[in-house]
């Protein structure tokens, strides 16, 4: 058995947004991600050859979808489902308090 907190260790400030592997099988992966202020940089869009559902555990963050012109906000508890190629950004994430993520990366469907 293994066993976590996922707020234990967060930090308060980071250079870039950190990336914890909590667990991981064949087709997919669980990730807490923690950002201090940090964005995707401008032009660039993730573009995941996987589904990736996550959700806001603390703070708040914003995404933009290639496919729209609005913006998404999140805040503690909201989740989405993002499929695989559905091109999106990270607009924005709180610093205080930190935002913390959990993302659970799956096998397109």
């Amino acid at each position: 058995m293994t066993r976590g907190n996922l707020f234990a260790d967060v930090p308060q400030t980071l250079a870039e947004e950190r990336f914890d592997t909590l667990a991981e099988g064949t087709g997919e992966r669980i990730e807490r991600i923690v950002s201090t202020g940090q964005a995707t940089p401008a032009g660039e869009w993730y573009d995941q050859a996987w589904d990736e559902w996550v959700v806001l555990l603390q703070g708040e963050a914003e995404l933009r979808f290639e496919d729209g012109p609005e913006t998404t906000t999140l805040a503690p508890g909201d989740w989405l489902l993002i499929p695989a190629h559905r091109r999106h950004r990270v607009e924005r994430t709180s610093t205080t308090p930190p935002a913390v993520w959990l993302a659970v990366h799956l096998a397109a469907g």
